[in-house]
């Protein structure tokens, strides 16, 4: 016996010790004096001896060192208890048998830890069973060997008990992992098939809980698949082969051979280490190499043979496998073949065993397949919008090769066969497939032998159509279905009474719009802002006779009339708008373009639904996402040639919105609301469905013409800066304000003269732009904001548009106070902070603004006062320019652009100056465009100028055009 220390215990005797004997898998704890055995009572009473809380009381026969066998009164913990309860234990605790457990209880825990163990599932006492199982790790052999030779006698004290020192270390590291989980909460996340998942939620659980067991069921034959791949990975983990059984199907090249079925073994993680079941029986090479060595042969050999009696228990074809010493392969007859794909697939899939097929062997799921094949004009006077098709049926998606003649499938479908030799292939017939196929490609022939340009790309996103050949196909056919990228448009001319010069991606957009107009088509022109759509649709307009109407909010009516008058002087535009609008068509029917706006176009469609416009465009097609609005209802009641939405944000929250404007352009384009919300909407935006994207992005690309800004091959002169005009009306509290500051000026001009006068007129013009501002900004009352300023609600359109694309902007006011009001509407509005440097900022905080603002930090904005911001600063980060307010000498204004616009821009710079129509902002901003170029000599470097002006010149500069005041 050895010498053993007693343990600290209440109510027990002063010599006795807690002794630990292993048997049957688990610890029994007992008491011992030296002299005799503790009682049961005494062990209750023990505080440590049910740490565990699953103590059992039993009576045991233990054998001491000297011959005697002695019955003991035990406490028997669970195996899944013992390892926590162990390394619980503090010093004073232990004797040394416990001791020397807890010392396997501190390796099994590192065991854990360290990740050397894996999941088994396998049979015990006719159950599943479920444990953790260490894995093979140098540094464990060697603490296992060193504590083989420190064990206690009396732990395993019969000599006849198999127990080894790997076997304790094993249910211990079983304990603690389970033990671990547990506490964690394990719960792994489970999908797929209702019957693989139920399956692997039972393991998980045998794992984790104090049950080991694998509860039975339905998902009893996706268990056993869980347990062999779980077995497979132990085996991988302690160095034995792993390999899976796999059949292959050989097909012949003769019409009169026979098929052939081969064993193979592959190994698990390596396809392409494989050997066939004869390699395996002679011992080559190849079996040697699967194997890893002459020793583990034996057990590629008992794989095979244990596959070959699982194949030949549940497929008739292969029951020869079943009587065969050395199991390879077998031949089949035609009728043996028919008999072996028909159940062969699903049996093995059920068995875990993989099926090679044949190349030649083709799957008989047929489809309808068209080919672009002429152009019906020259059978069609004067009729260019529609193509042939003609229809086959192909037994491979895609490949030529594969495709069945008529003769032949008329033989199978007669015959009934399953199997058809074509070519040198075999094809698999599901009869009733091939009869709906052939019904199918009846109805696509009746229906589709000539289709118009929608249809074609309908049938071509459904995947029915093969691209069409340049050679035989009708040349608009070729480059429709190849979505018309930008990149391969031929940049069509601007007609020679084109006021300007369009870049070259303008004309490729201008030979799209061209393309679509050829077939009959609308489409979305979806450029970045900036990048001139007004222009290239105005250069479309002027090629194609009249009339045309455009459709836009109310803040750009006044930029088509300008730019019109810019680019297309020889149009006779007519602006649709206000209550001396003409009711009548004779006002209409003359113009060569009429410009109205989306509120307006409801009340008076009744009057512009009558006309046959050649083109409608609607212009900040955002407008129109929501059908259900009166504006969108009222653009599909418009009648035209062509539709065109222009718009820099096509989607901005759902794919609907996408659908709402192309169907606005072109009607049935996507099919109806919910037809596209079930197809592409629901599928993309819910499931991320990649094949309904393509579709989509198939069907709709060549409607969609969309270029940034940040394309550097869009302009290869990059960085450029491109600048307009952004017009706003004033509401009519701004009007009121500004009337009455106007008849007091050229009341004082009239009466005042020398310095007098000209400090008059200075404060009353710097009053008027406040006016323009905002009425809170002229009256310094700190009132309300929104809802009062023509120019607001325009900058508040320019920040919605470029927050949408990501972009960031500086916005330039040459009033502190200005920038104040800004800064409070950005608070309310969009509940952003954003900063504002201005000459009160210190140069630590302005250092500091400057540096988060280019290293993309905080806001998208960043407010600045012009003559703080106008020199000495590098805001590259900005690709957007808002002079909110226009300092009136072009030179400053230039500088503050100029922030943006330097070495180190890598974008194209936008520049949108808030001009309110009407105002003296518009015949100031006119003044500054015609003298640009004689800035520092002629207007010198301030604003005095304005100043000198006569009262005559200065009645007509500042003179409100009452029409431009919205209601």
């Amino acid at each position: 016996m050895p010498s053993l220390r007693p343990l600290r215990a209440p109510e027990r005797p002063s010599d006795a010790t807690l002794l630990a004997t292993w048997r049957g898998g688990t610890v029994h704890l007992w008491g011992w004096d030296g002299h005799a055995t503790m009682p049961l009572a005494w062990l209750d009473r023990a505080r440590w001896a049910f740490a565990a809380h699953s103590g059992r009381f039993a009576s045991l026969d233990i054998p001491l060192p000297d011959g005697q066998t002695i019955e003991a009164a035990t406490i028997r913990l669970d195996s899944d208890a013992t390892g926590p309860w162990l390394l619980s234990l503090t010093r004073a605790d232990r004797s040394d048998p416990i001791a020397w457990l807890a010392a396997v209880a501190r390796l099994a825990d590192s065991t854990v830890r360290g990740g050397y163990v894996t999941p088994t599932v396998q049979p015990e006492h006719d159950a599943l069973v479920a444990r953790w199982r260490p894995v093979n790790a140098p540094m464990i052999d060697e603490t296992l060997a060193a504590l083989v030779g420190s064990m206690p006698p009396i732990l395993l004290p019969d000599p006849t008990d198999p127990t080894t020192v790997a076997d304790i270390h094993a249910t211990l590291v079983d304990s603690v992992a389970r033990h671990r989980l547990a506490v964690g909460r394990w719960r792994p996340s489970v999908t797929g098939r209702a019957a693989a998942a139920a399956a692997t939620r039972a393991v998980f659980r045998a794992l984790s809980t104090g049950d080991p067991r694998v509860s039975s069921g339905p998902h009893d034959v996706a268990v056993g698949m869980i347990a062999t791949t779980l077995d497979r990975r132990r085996r991988r983990a302690t160095g034995d082969p792993v390999v899976m059984p796999r059949v292959r199907l050989v097909v012949p090249e003769d019409l009169l051979d026979d098929w052939d079925v081969c064993l193979e073994l592959v190994d698990e993680l390596d396809p392409g280490r494989w050997c066939s079941a004869d390699d395996v029986w002679d011992a080559t090479p190849m079996a040697l190499e699967l194997a890893g060595s002459t020793e583990h042969l034996a057990a590629l050999e008992s794989e095979l043979i244990t596959a070959a009696s699982a194949v030949a228990a549940r497929i008739d074809t292969l029951e020869p496998f079943a009587a065969a010493h050395e199991p390879s392969s077998i031949e089949l007859d035609l009728d043996a073949a028919d008999r072996f794909l028909e159940q062969a697939p699903a049996e093995l899939e059920r068995l875990g065993i993989e099926l090679i097929g044949p190349e030649r062997l083709v799957r008989g799921n047929f489809s309808v397949r068209g080919t672009v094949a002429g152009n019906p004009t020259e059978q069609r006077a004067g009729f260019n919008r529609d193509a042939v098709v003609d229809w086959r049926l192909v037994v491979a998606e895609g490949d030529d090769s594969s495709a069945v003649s008529a003769a032949e499938l008329a033989r199978a479908d007669t015959a009934g066969a399953t199997l058809l030799h074509t070519g040198r292939r075999w094809v698999r017939i599901d009869p009733e497939a091939l009869r709906k196929a052939r019904q199918r490609l009846d109805e696509h022939t009746r229906q589709h032998g000539v289709v118009d340009a929608v249809t074609l790309l309908h049938l071509a996103a459904a995947g029915e159509l093969d691209a069409p050949e340049r050679e035989t196909a009708p040349p608009w056919s070729v480059e429709l279905l190849a979505g018309l990228p930008d990149d391969r448009l031929v940049e069509a001319r601007e007609s020679e009474r084109f006021a300007g010069a369009l870049r070259p991606y303008q004309r490729r957009g201008l030979a799209w719009l061209r393309f679509l107009e050829h077939l009959g088509l609308g489409g979305c022109l979806a450029d970045d802002m900036g990048l001139g759509k007004t222009a290239t649709a105005l250069a479309h307009l002027q090629c194609r006779p009249g009339p045309h109407l455009v459709v836009c909010p109310l803040s750009v009516v006044h930029n088509w009339f300008a730019e019109a008058a810019r680019f297309t002087p020889g149009l006779h535009v007519v602006v649709h708008h206000g209550a001396d609008r003409d009711l009548g068509l004779d006002g209409l029917v003359p113009a060569d373009l009429v410009v109205t706006t989306y509120g307006l176009l409801p009340r008076d469609l009744g009057q512009l639904a009558t006309v046959e416009w050649s083109t409608v465009v609607l212009d900040e097609a955002q407008q129109v996402k929501n059908p259900a609005t009166r504006a969108a209802r009222a653009v599909r009641a418009l009648r035209a040639g062509q539709k065109i939405a222009l718009t820099g944000t096509p989607v901005e929250n759902r794919l609907a919105e996408l659908w709402a404007i192309l169907d606005a352009v072109n009607p049935g384009l996507l099919g109806s609301r919910e037809q596209f919300r079930h197809r592409y909407a629901r599928p993309i935006e819910r499931d991320g469905d990649a094949a309904a994207a393509t579709r989509l992005r198939r069907i709709t690309q060549p409607f969609v013409l969309r270029r940034s800004k940040s394309d550097r091959q869009l302009v290869p002169d990059l960085p450029d800066k491109i600048e307009q005009i952004a017009w706003a009306g004033l509401s009519s509290e701004q009007a009121v304000l500004y009337e009455h500051v106007v008849q007091q000026l050229l009341t004082d001009a009239e009466q005042a003269t020398g310095m007098r006068r000209r400090g008059l007129v200075l404060a009353a013009l710097t009053r008027l732009k406040q006016i323009c501002n905002h009425p809170a900004h002229a009256l310094g009352d700190g009132s309300r904001l929104h809802g009062r300023s023509g120019k607001l609600a325009r900058y508040d359109e320019l920040v919605d548009e470029l927050l949408d694309v990501g972009e960031r902007a500086l916005v330039f006011t040459q009033f502190r106070e200005m920038g104040e009001l800004l800064r409070r509407h950005a608070a309310e509005r969009l509940e952003l902070r954003v900063p504002f440097l201005h000459g009160g900022v210190t140069r630590k905080r302005r250092d500091a603004m400057v540096a988060e603002f280019q290293a993309g930090l905080g806001p998208p904005l960043l407010l600045v006062s012009l003559r703080a911001g106008g020199t000495g600063l590098n805001l590259t980060a900005a690709s957007q320019v808002i002079h909110y307010d226009r300092w009136w000498n072009p030179a400053v204004e230039d500088q503050a652009t100029d922030r943006a616009w330097r070495i180190g821009q890598g974008r194209t710079v936008v520049v949108h100056k808030l001009v309110c129509e009407g105002t003296v902002e518009e015949r100031i901003a006119t003044l500054i465009d015609e003298k640009r170029a004689l800035a520092n000599t002629v207007l010198g470097s301030g604003e005095a100028w304005l100043s000198e002006l006569s009262t005559a010149e200065l009645r007509d500069l500042v003179t409100l055009d009452t029409s431009a005041v919205q209601p």
